[in-house]
């Protein structure tokens, strides 16, 4: 979800909306809501699920679209020009980002729901719980690492560089990391359904996103106008996006209601090595920005960053290559109720410690 207080790099008055502070209440009503519409109305959602063109769910790619447009126009490229400046943080966030989180995730799939999972777990399944798990270790979060960053008083200019070089690396990594790890778990990859979801989801996106951006500050004519413009934009676009996030979850829940209901202990199941994932990536971080002293108002930001995730891309994709009723898709979205009370508690646990590095 994207957060309309920060906009190229500078913090707006208001600081961290209504939404984003009840954010795990609300997911949680719409998990509840998802798994009794689907009880009551299956055919409703049978009818849903059915549209759909080239194993894209158009439903609920409208609804990905809509989270992710504005996100997408509030990062800003130009910013990939301070690439240089403090190189520290911005190394730690591409080594966490994509050497270790994807296949730390990977192997704690394995671990967990081939081995210590394995006595409750059907082996099929297991494999599609692991490629969800796959999908969210594979995509660095984008959007709620504003939130997160502002929340610890993180340098928000820093902050928008590494989110845009991490959205140029995911361009080109993430569809050849997901085939690896798939690969490696001995799951068949649908090369031409990830690579077009690649770019539905991420090269479209980012190219609207920029194109609308830079129409924007075109017509604002430059100075704080541009800012001002971008954030009216993608402010008057929340409402929008936040109805996309709700209704993706109330409609991958539905479509999973009996699933759930007929094994409620699978969402626990599936949250163990998420848990475990997002503490223990948070932690290497974390430390590494401490031992090289890198100062706090880049260091929470540069941690939070490799622990969260972009669990839109993650569902999207989910759904592309294994079906909106798999269980890849149940655990991308089993991502979204565990993330944010996770990354609240480290967050404080950030504040708490800040005197832990020098000041920016």
């Amino acid at each position: 979800m994207t957060d309309t207080t920060l906009v190229s790099g500078r913090a707006a008055p208001g600081g961290i909306g209504f939404f984003e502070k009840w954010l795990s209440v609300w997911v949680a009503l719409c998990i509840a809501a998802g798994i009794v519409l689907g009880t009551l109305f299956p055919g409703v959602f049978g009818v849903l699920a059915g549209i759909e063109y080239a194993s894209v769910n158009l439903v609920v790619a409208v609804l990905i679209w809509a989270m992710v447009f504005p996100m997408m126009v509030n990062v800003d490229f130009a910013s990939l020009r301070h690439i240089g400046d403090r190189p520290k943080g911005l190394v730690l966030t591409i080594a966490v980002n994509w050497l270790i989180k994807p296949f730390t995730m990977a192997a704690l799939g394995v671990l967990f729901f081939e081995y210590i999972f394995a006595p409750w777990i059907q082996p099929a399944d297991a494999q599609q719980y692991i490629a969800g798990l796959i999908l969210l270790g594979a995509a660095p979060c984008t959007a709620m690492v504003f939130v997160w960053s502002q929340m610890t008083r993180g340098d928000a200019t820093y902050t928008l560089v590494q989110v845009s070089v991490n959205d140029v690396i995911m361009i080109f990594a993430f569809a050849p990391i997901v085939a690896l790890l798939l690969g490696v778990t001995d799951i068949v990859v649908p090369w031409a359904t990830l690579i077009l979801s690649t770019i539905l989801y991420v090269v479209i996106p980012l190219v609207a996103g920029a194109l609308t951006r830079n129409w924007l500050v075109g017509r604002a004519g430059g100075g704080g106008n541009m800012e001002a413009a971008v954030s009216e934009f993608t402010g008057r676009l929340k409402p929008i996006s936040v109805i996309g996030l709700l209704a993706t979850v109330v409609l991958l829940f539905g479509f999973q209601g009996n699933v759930i209901l007929a094994n409620p202990m699978l969402i626990v199941l599936i949250a163990v090595p998420l848990v475990l994932q997002s503490y223990g990536i948070f932690a290497i971080a974390y430390a590494a920005a401490k031992a090289w002293k890198v100062p706090f108002n880049v260091a929470a930001p540069c941690a939070l960053i490799g622990t969260s995730n972009f669990f839109e891309l993650a569902v999207a994709v989910a759904i592309s290559l294994f079906g909106l009723h798999s269980g890849a898709a149940l655990a991308t979205v089993v991502g979204v109720l565990v993330e944010v009370p996770v990354m609240l508690s480290l967050v404080a646990f950030a504040n708490r410690t800040q005197h832990w590095f020098p000041k920016g």
